[in-house]
């Protein structure tokens, strides 16, 4: 499913317009993209959280020339489902 297909499901499932669908889709994007860019926590009862988690610098291998070169420290987002989708994934 991509974008477009959840604007689209919104669009219908609410009787919106697609424009209406696609700029309250964005809207949510751009909130959770704001919060994981500030370090918070997003949580959906029932889903899951996005968290944000810190990667400390290591050491790494190119491996095309063997050489070891160091991977600088960085902050990456994760997903963590809640037991609810976990058991509808698995019924």
């Amino acid at each position: 499913m991509t974008g477009n297909d959840i604007v689209e499901a919104l669009s219908a499932s609410q009787g919106i317009s697609k424009a209406d669908a696609k700029k309250y889709f964005d809207a949510i994007l751009g909130l959770i993209g704001d919060a994981a860019a500030n370090g918070e926590e997003v949580s959906f009862n029932g889903f899951g959280k996005f968290r944000v988690k810190q990667s400390a610098a290591r050491e790494g291998r190119n491996p095309a020339t063997g050489e070891t070169i160091t991977i600088r420290a960085s902050r990456r987002v994760t997903f963590t489902a809640a037991k609810a989708l976990k058991d509808k994934v698995n019924d």
